[in-house]
Order: structure tokens, then C-alpha cells, then sequence
């Protein structure tokens, strides 16, 4: 069954004003995506339109009200319309509380199709954060909106590309709050989550994870610090009593080019910029970000708006190719997983 079946991916087209729109398209123009899935958009029809005639591109697109509707064809986008923006007030790379809203409304309905098990899977476009609070939400960015529509008590964001994972157990905070985040708990229930991640969404049988320290050194027996004494180390102990293969706390400037080498599968990081700073120098064009705990499958970009760009025709599909990929292929393991069960 999984052979032939292609998985039906909701995209969100992310922040109308950004690179969102033209990143759709120019990904829905390679031939190859349509072979392993079946794309359906979750936005504003005329956005993308005109991103497509300010650009010059040749590709058709078909509104549709249900998923059952769509073509899913190469030459054509299928688009379930959320929004009917103006385009006098629609400008690219400015935006605004109405267009804020609106990327908000499309994450919104692509999480009711896939609670309601109408897509498989999503793949959300980039969103700027500024843009959301402009709208009023309460969210700093995909993740918590994800978690909070979702009832998921425990989640995390993790960036994956085909050389480097890394999960974090902190998210968006200010990096001065980030060492009262860390406990033995929090610490732990990542590491624990990146596991069963790895085993049920990426298929990887006996997962190896390295966890990093958060000061210098790995605090150099609390030399420079203590996070790793009071929270890490015995948050990755217990880890390893559970029969979980984890290391650390590691150093964090010699860990990633080990990590990158082959030797873990992830890695558990305590912060936003200590995982995201490596994992971008290597996969900043084919990264994709992957919101684990979830009891939907939800794939992302890894990068933003880009507001500069937006409506120029310079923006690279790439990340969101390998996103809308990686939901694909999670959606096949979890029914050849199914099938055997």
C-alpha cells in the first residue's frame, strides 16, 4: 500500500508578505515533489497569484474548498483559500495586523485538517514572530502555537538535515532566563522525547544522543558554572539507567563537529542559538524544522520572512522542498509501522 500511496501534506504559506508565496510555487514547480506527494496550500489564492505574475512564472492554480478537490498535478497549485487579502494594502515585506492574522488563520486550519485527519501531514511556511504579535496572539512562533492547538503536554523543536539533528530543550527565551529553565526534568523529558522521536518518526532503531553542556567547558566541574552538576548530568544519568543511549554533558564547541562526523543521531542542546548557530552553517538551505511530541506530523522551513527579498523572485525553495519531504516520508514510516503492527 505505502509503495503507491502519496502522502496528502497541507502547506501553510507562512507570513503572505514574505518569501512564503514564492517559495510555494517554485517549489511546486519541480517535477519530482508531485511524485512522492500530494501538495495541497493552506492560504490566500490571489497572494499567490500575484507572486507568481510579479515574478513571471507559468503555473496554474485551482481554488478548492476540500482536500478531495485538489489536482495534484504538476503545473498546477491547489489552494484552499483562508483569506481574501487586498492587494492594494498587501504589499510585499511590510507587514501588517491583517496580514499577520491571516498567517495565523492558515496554521489554524491546516491543524484542524490534520486533527481531522483530512491531511496527512503539514509543512508550514515561514512566519515572523514581530507579525504574530502584531495580530494579537500570545505565541512566539510556529512551535507553541503547534503544542497549544495540539494539547501536547510535552514537545520540542528539533532541526533536522541528512548531517546534523539537534533538538532544544529551551526555545524562545531570552538567553538570561535560560539557566532557570534548566532542571533535571526539563532536561530529561527532551532527551527521552528525542528518542522516541527517532525511533517512531525517523526510523532509526538504537538512537545515540549527546547532550551538550551549557557553560564553557561543560562548566569544568562547576568551575564556570553549575547547570551541568544540578541538571544535565543527572538528567542524561537517568537517561542511561532507562536504557537510553545518551552522553554528556559534552562540550558544546567540540560536540557538533563530532555530531556532524556521524557519531550521534542528535543532539540535545540547552538553547536556542547553541544548536541553531551549527546546524545552520551546514544546512542552511535544505534544513528543515521538525516540532517532535506532536500527535500530528508537522515539518517546517528553517528560516524566516525574508521581507527583503519578498516579490523578487530571489528566494530559494530549497528548505521547504526538504520539509514538505521529511512529512512525507514520516507519514510512509508511520503506516508501514501501522501495517505491521
Amino acid at each position: 500500500m505505502t509503495d503507491k500511496y502519496r502522502p496528502l501534506v497541507g502547506i501553510t504559506m507562512g507570513d503572505p508578505v514574505g518569501i512564503g508565496p514564492e517559495i510555494i510555487y517554485r517549489a511546486l514547480e519541480r517535477p519530482g515533489l508531485f511524485e512522492a506527494v500530494r501538495p495541497l496550500v493552506v492560504g490566500d489564492a490571489r497572494i499567490l497569484k500575484k507572486a507568481v505574475a510579479d515574478t513571471g512564472a507559468d503555473i496554474r492554480i485551482s481554488v478548492v474548498s476540500t482536500p478531495g478537490e485538489g489536482v495534484y498535478a504538476l503545473g498546477w497549485i491547489d489552494v484552499m483559500d483562508v483569506s481574501d487579502l487586498d492587494l492594494k494594502n498587501a504589499q510585499w515585506g511590510r507587514p501588517t495586523p491583517t496580514t499577520g492574522q491571516a498567517m495565523i488563520d492558515y496554521i489554524n486550519r491546516a491543524v484542524d485538517l490534520a486533527l481531522e485527519n483530512r491531511v496527512d501531514a503539514i509543512a508550514t511556511g515561514p512566519v515572523n514572530k514581530a507579525a504574530m504579535k502584531l495580530a494579537g496572539s500570545r505565541f512566539h512562533g510556529h512551535t507553541e502555537l503547534f503544542a497549544a492547538r495540539t494539547e501536547a503536554k510535552e514537545y520540542a523543536m528539533m532541526m533536522a538535515g541528512n548531517r546534523l539533528r539537534v533538538v532544544l530543550v529551551t526555545i524562545h527565551m531570552p538567553l538570561k532566563d535560560v539557566s532557570g529553565a534548566l532542571s533535571r526534568e526539563s532536561v530529561g523529558k527532551t532527551i527521552v522525547l528525542t528518542n522516541r522521536s527517532l525511533k517512531e518518526r525517523f526510523g532509526i532503531p538504537s538512537p545515540r544522543i549527546a547532550v551538550a553542556g551549557f557553560n564553557p567547558h561543560a562548566g569544568e566541574e562547576e568551575m564556570f558554572g553549575s547547570e551541568e552538576v544540578r541538571a544535565i548530568r543527572p538528567a542524561v544519568s537517568a537517561a542511561v539507567d532507562a536504557g537510553i543511549d545518551a552522553v554528556g554533558p559534552l562540550p558544546p564547541d567540540t560536540l557538533f563537529y563530532h555530531a556532524v562526523k556521524g557519531a550521534y543521531d542528535a543532539v540535545v542542546c540547552m538553547y536556542h542559538d547553541q544548536g541553531l548557530i551549527p546546524f545552520k552553517m551546514i544546512h542552511f538551505e535544505d534544513g528543515v524544522n521538525v516540532t517532535l511530541g506532536l500527535p500530528i506530523i508537522r515539518t517546517s522551513v528553517d528560516h524566516g520572512t525574508a521581507y527583503d527579498i519578498a516579490g523578487r523572485g530571489m528566494a530559494d525553495p530549497g528548505s521547504l522542498v526538504a520539509a514538505v519531504e521529511m512529512a512525507a516520508r514520516q507519514v510512509l514510516f508511520k503506516m508501514n509501522q501501522a501495517e505491521k503492527a
